[in-house]
């Protein structure tokens, strides 16, 4: 595992979103930076009750510099509806901030964050989950589940159970909507992503 700096020098401790949205692309905690576009925060309201954390930014994320807007942002968009839940009422984000890839040719291709490229990340999360303070966590990916619930949690042991957060906030894991666009079974593994999201709502009511 690399030893990087890690992002908590670049992490303001005091301010809203918008302090830490000015500063998020200065951070050089790990070296993700050098070669993506910019780094990707989150977006939703600052008090929403739900949060969903996904891996990292994708291509169409990396370039546009917003989160899920690429085909699994189109996934989660329309699991979203079918679930009941209301995208401009969630905050999204990603549990690292900077794309990696490595190149095919002139395409991108998502490469997963090592070990201490997700450690170097972990601060910034920390801060939005601070910030927004939401009731419940939806965790999305291995990546984000390592981040928010430790390396040795598994997906695909708990998802979609009611778990906790090291600070005690209820949180549900599921997959990442990336793996639902892949899947040889789209429509089984569709609705098992509904089914998890529809799940996660219920527990706010």
């Amino acid at each position: 595992m690399n030893d990087y700096a890690g992002a908590e020098k670049w992490v303001p401790h005091d301010g809203g979103m918008r302090k830490v949205r000015a500063v998020l692309g200065d951070c050089r905690g790990c070296d993700l930076w050098e070669d993506a576009e910019q780094a990707v925060a989150g977006e939703g309201p600052v008090r929403a009750r739900m949060m969903l954390v996904g891996e990292t930014p994708g291509d169409h994320e990396d370039k546009e510099g917003h989160v899920f807007v690429g085909p699994a942002g189109h996934l989660l968009d329309k699991a979203l509806v079918a679930a009941g839940i209301e995208r401009s009422e969630i905050y999204l984000t990603n549990a690292v901030k900077h794309f990696r890839f490595e190149r095919e040719g002139k395409r991108r291709i998502h490469k997963t964050p090592s070990a201490g490229q997700i450690v170097a990340c972990a601060p910034w999360l920390r801060r939005e989950l601070e910030i927004v303070k939401p009731e419940l966590v939806v965790v999305m990916g291995a990546v984000a589940a390592r981040t928010l619930l430790g390396p040795s949690f598994r997906v695909t042991q708990h998802r979609g159970e009611r778990v906790e957060l090291a600070d005690g906030r209820a949180a549900v894991a599921t997959v990442h909507p990336s793996a639902v666009v892949r899947s040889q079974e789209f429509r089984r593994d569709f609705d098992r992503f509904v089914k998890d999201l529809r799940g996660a709502a219920a527990l706010l009511d």
